[in-house]
């Protein structure tokens, strides 16, 4: 099982998109920490990081990535 330090999942149970990548960080083995928006507090710390309430956002090192595709193609690259 791969985790990944320095890596925040931004999402809400109830987002299609959000599912896809838990669904692909699931069928890999991956796991990072995650953190729902619709917990008090964690979408004000989502738009303070990336300026939008965008999910899911994977933030790596503190950088924003948005798009379930794109979280997927980062996820696939860089655990191997």
């Amino acid at each position: 099982m791969a985790y990944l330090e320095n890596h925040q999942l931004y999402y809400k149970k109830s987002c299609p998109f959000c599912v896809k990548v838990l669904r692909f960080m699931e069928d890999n083995k991956i796991t990072l920490d995650l953190r729902n928006t619709l917990e008090p507090g964690i979408q004000d710390d989502l738009v303070r990081i990336g300026g939008k309430k965008q999910v899911p956002c994977l933030v790596i090192d503190g950088k924003a990535l948005y798009e379930s595709d794109d979280i997927i193609a980062y996820l696939r690259t860089h655990v191997g």
